[in-house]
């Protein structure tokens, strides 16, 4: 079972996303800022993150370019899910290596489908 970690400052979006995501056969942990992001990446080792960018003590820009530039999470990928809709953030997240760009809100259907496929293609640690 795929463990990944969902990281929104809105709790209402992180339950939406984890009962969607716990339905669909995955294994949830949750963060509601950067810094807690941060923390469950040590701790928990997820395998694919989900990750909103307008968040308290760290964005996640800062999160995503932190753990893509360090040897032991880089190649844990990257879905932002976001309400930034703009092509300069869809840039701005691809030059950080995230590995998706997914505007809020999302079909869940199409974020499972982006999971697995992320999933599938992940180089092995």
């Amino acid at each position: 079972m795929a463990k990944i970690l969902v990281v929104d400052d809105e709790e209402h979006i992180v339950m939406i996303l984890k009962d969607s995501l716990e339905f669909s056969g995955f294994q949830i942990i949750t963060a509601y800022n950067g810094l807690e992001a941060m923390e469950r990446v040590a701790q928990d080792n997820p395998d694919l993150v989900v990750l909103d960018i307008g968040m308290p003590k760290l964005d996640g820009w800062e999160v995503c370019r932190r753990l893509k530039s360090d040897e032991k999470t880089k190649n844990i990928p990257i879905i932002i899910l976001t309400a930034y809709a703009q092509t300069s953030d869809q840039r701005k997240g691809a030059q950080l290596g995230a590995d998706r760009f997914i505007t809020k809100p999302c079909d869940l259907t199409f974020l499972v489908e982006e999971i697995n496929a992320l999933l599938a293609n992940k180089p092995k640690s």
